[in-house]
């Protein structure tokens, strides 16, 4: 069944890698006006094909490829596409979202998204050419890393094509294995594992069709304006593109926001050996970025004589400062091994950084030492290969901290590992980790911290009652922006660049932190605004007029809101499917009971006095659980609440 909003190619594709059989998927305009796109109508399919309690890694688990509106469009920073699965690490709702150029193309080949069920007796990899849809022999490809994977099934009329592979950590089944198209990683929530337990080696798409838009001369002037925002705002069209993601370092060093040695503070003595200044200064050739972004956060260094992908701010935390290492030539050289071995970094780090310290309390022996760095590259081939003590690390935080102890001091949520951003720092943030439904992460959990600790004017740090307010409205816009088809980058344009002067002065600053951090109530009263007085466009925030021009929709600032609000309760509610309930929203005991800074009592996550609120800010009762009039609210009454208590 075609579509009647443009932005929208109408068709999903269905693979059967069990019967080898192809078809369309079919999702109603219903669907796309709750759930746009990309991780939100993912979970509404996964929702109604999955049977609860299935095995993660079995062949009932479904695998799916999902572009959004915005994706292939022109519009700024929107090659962006998302894959979800139920996910093997935590047993929940599991998606991951990359940019690189695999979305693009898919769109171009004339489908939305793709389906995947079942399980190939050998290694396959699907090959897309337009219409034109084969199931192949992957036997070549198994065993080799993303990089020569990629390169192999770009055969004959496909040297122009988008690949999307996993490596050998896929392959083996590592729980936070990561996917790979291009240099781009979805690297949370062990897609990767999922594609290998269904023997796919990975895809390959090339299409020639073109995408339509709504209005494509208004679409075309407000694409236009947007692009010029982002080059002219001091954050994305000065900072980002000179130093990428890894000009967190310094900034959370002086925020006390830096995880070091597993989580256990904040600051890092040797940090200003691992800055993106001195990434820039020492090793930066160039930068590079996403098809269709003016932003180019990427960056391209030189490693044995070669250019290659330069680490993001995730890795150079938690490979550094978090096993206290300060070799960024090490660094490096570990992120493109992780890449290449198609691991998940931030996982991995974290896996690492707790399993020194499993060793240094003498919980664990396994030769992991905090400031050591000789072993890690083996170490890394050994979790992908599942040989010796990576067999246990390719498990993640939460198997270890259950085999062998450290649940107290054991960084995870749900089973997924802490991003790199300490948690008693900002606890807006770690509220965020707590509450997330994919598990700890910073961009499901709303990015807060850009609110706390990094952005150029900021609520206080520890000012809990101020921060679930703010967490649900970042959460829901957030992942609204990304359901849309945009680069999450894009809405840090939200703040306007008068802030950023305005941060030259204390005074000024300390004003609109309090205004910021004591006008909380105005933020839930903004979630609880009927529609009717939300029916406009915010100039900052062009995400829901570009909706609107591409797709024909009735979209509007209060309606992308809501969207968001629909599809994190959605979201919500597969996780108490799966049996993920209020016991399963906490943080561990380093982060909730101990105090940051000595002497501040207000140095700890308080999520005791937080989460309650937040749960009922967003219309869910005492246990978590959405209430019948807000599944009425939002348009989920399809669901039956008493089938999930």
């Amino acid at each position: 069944m075609k579509t009647r909003y443009k932005g929208y190619t109408g068709k999903l594709l269905d693979v059967n890698l069990t019967s080898q059989t192809t078809g369309e998927y079919i999702v109603s305009d219903m669907d796309r006006e709750r759930f746009l796109g990309g991780r939100y109508l993912s979970t509404k399919i996964l929702w109604d094909e999955l049977k609860p309690g299935i095995d993660p890694l079995s062949p009932e688990n479904i695998f799916i490829v999902m572009t959004a509106p915005l994706t292939g469009t022109r519009a700024p920073s929107t090659s962006r596409y998302d894959i979800s699965a139920k996910s093997p690490i935590t047993g929940g709702i599991g998606h991951s979202n990359s940019g690189g150029n695999f979305g693009i193309h898919l769109k171009k080949a004339g489908w939305d998204g793709i389906v995947i069920r079942g399980s190939a007796d050998t290694p396959v990899y699907i090959e897309i050419n337009d219409d034109v849809v084969q199931i192949k022999n992957a036997d070549h490809l198994w065993g080799k890393d993303t990089h020569t994977s990629q390169e192999l099934m770009k055969t004959n009329d496909f040297k122009k094509a988008a690949t999307m592979v996993i490596g050998p950590a896929g392959e083996n089944l590592v729980k936070f294995a990561c996917v790979v198209c291009q240099e781009r990683v979805h690297g949370r929530t062990g897609m990767g594992s999922v594609m290998g337990s269904k023997n796919l080696k990975g895809l390959v798409v090339k299409g020639s069709k073109k995408i339509d838009v709504f209005q494509p001369e208004k679409f075309k002037e407000h694409t236009k304006k947007w692009i010029k925002s982002l080059q002219g705002h001091p954050a994305t069209g000065e900072t980002v593109p000179k130093l990428g993601t890894s000009m967190f370092v310094a900034l959370l060093q002086r925020a006390n926001a830096l995880p070091t040695k597993n989580f256990s503070r904040g600051t890092f003595e040797n940090y200003n050996q691992i800055t993106g200044e001195t990434l820039a200064k020492d090793h930066l050739i160039r930068n590079y970025g996403c098809q269709s972004c003016p932003i180019q956060c990427g960056r391209v260094v030189k490693l044995d004589g070669q250019e290659i992908k330069g680490p993001e701010y995730e890795i150079m935390c938690l490979f550094g400062a978090n096993l206290l290492i300060n070799d960024l030539d090490a660094i490096i050289r570990w992120n493109r091994e992780l890449d290449l071995l198609g691991l998940d970094g931030v996982s991995c780090g974290t896996v690492l950084g707790f399993a020194m310290e499993l060793n240094e309390k003498g919980i664990w022996k396994n030769n992991l030492e905090f400031g050591k760095k000789e072993n890690i590259l083996d170490i890394l081939k050994l979790i992908a290969h599942r040989e010796g003590i990576g067999n246990d690390l390719a498990e993640g935080v939460k198997y270890l901290s259950e085999k062998y102890g450290g649940t107290d001091f054991a960084p995870h949520v749900k089973g997924l590992e802490l991003p790199a951003y300490q948690p008693q720092a900002a606890v807006g943030h770690a509220l965020g980790y707590a509450t997330a439904n994919r598990g700890a992460c910073h961009l499901d959990g709303g990015y807060m911290i850009y609110f706390e600790a990094t952005g150029p004017v900021t609520l206080e740090q520890f000012h809990h009652r101020s921060k679930p307010a703010w967490v649900v409205l970042d959460q829901n816009l957030l992942a609204a922006i990304s359901s849309g088809g945009s680069c999450l980058f894009t809405s840090w344009t939200f703040v306007p660049a008068i802030a950023f002067k305005a941060q030259k002065s204390k005074i000024i600053s300390f004003i609109i932190r309090k205004i910021l951090t004591y006008t909380w109530p105005s933020i839930t009263g903004l979630l609880k605004l009927p529609l009717v007085f939300l029916k406009f466009h915010i100039p900052l925030l062009p995400h829901s007029k570009a909706i609107a021009l591409a797709t024909g929709m009735d979209m509007s600032f209060g309606k992308l809101i809501r969207i968001g609000d629909r599809g994190y309760t959605m979201e919500k509610l597969f996780n108490l499917r799966e049996g993920i309930r209020k016991k399963d929203d906490k943080l561990a005991k380093r982060f909730t009971d101990d105090l940051l800074v000595k002497g501040n009592k207000n140095s700890r996550v308080q999520l005791d006095k937080m989460l309650p609120q937040y749960y009922k800010i967003r219309g869910w009762d005492e246990n978590g659980v959405p209430k019948e009039k807000t599944l009425k609210k939002l348009d989920l009454n399809f669901v039956d609440i008493s089938q999930l208590n």
